[in-house]
């Protein structure tokens, strides 16, 4: 359980899947389903659904890449965290919206996996969250010319290793897009 006292709701995070990151992305069209599908499920049970948009140099804010992608659509009432970093949580106000939604668990799906994905999670149990990432709703970009392994080998290795990650008084845990439960 979360160590944020008054904490019990969960939020679904997702993590920029605009069109600059999305271009190259393995199993792009499947993930971009399982995200849907994850959105019906959390708006569906009334969850909260944060989105969390990055702009650096190579994809500036408000450029075409920058955007969302046009297959997933925000409400209007769910709120847009902006961020410069890996970590979703550095230098943003997704503690605050997260906080005032009552939020210790969240649920992770988007990309990159090697570098905003494992930022993100990493962050969260670090500050007290407990966190769910979904196994077939997060992706990458090949990256093996600078000696990455391919990438549907960075998201299994980013599946197992966070299946058994721990911290005193929280939960790290994966799941399947269609096992998820809110």
């Amino acid at each position: 359980m979360t160590i944020l006292p008054d904490r019990p709701n969960t939020a679904l995070l997702v993590i920029d899947v605009q069109n600059g990151v999305m271009a190259d992305a393995h199993d792009r069209d499947q993930v971009i389903a399982n995200i849907d599908s994850l959105l019906d499920k959390a708006r569906t049970a009334a969850v909260p659904v944060i989105w969390v948009q990055h702009s650096d140099e190579d994809m500036p804010r408000d450029s075409a890449q920058w955007h969302y992608i046009p297959e997933l659509k925000r409400h209007d009432d769910e709120p847009l965290v902006h961020k410069n970093y890996p970590d979703s949580f550095e230098a943003t106000d997704l503690e605050s919206v997260l906080a005032d939604r009552g939020v210790g668990r969240i649920v992770v799906a988007g990309a990159q996996t090697d570098i905003c994905i494992r930022s993100t999670l990493h962050g969260a149990i670090t500050r007290g969250y407990d966190t769910t990432l979904v196994t077939d709703a997060h992706t990458t970009e090949d990256l093996t010319q600078y000696g990455a392994p391919t990438p549907d080998k960075v998201i299994a290795h980013t599946n197992l290793y966070w299946q058994f990650h721990s911290a005193p008084g929280r939960d790290a845990d994966v799941a399947k897009t269609a096992d998820v439960v809110f």
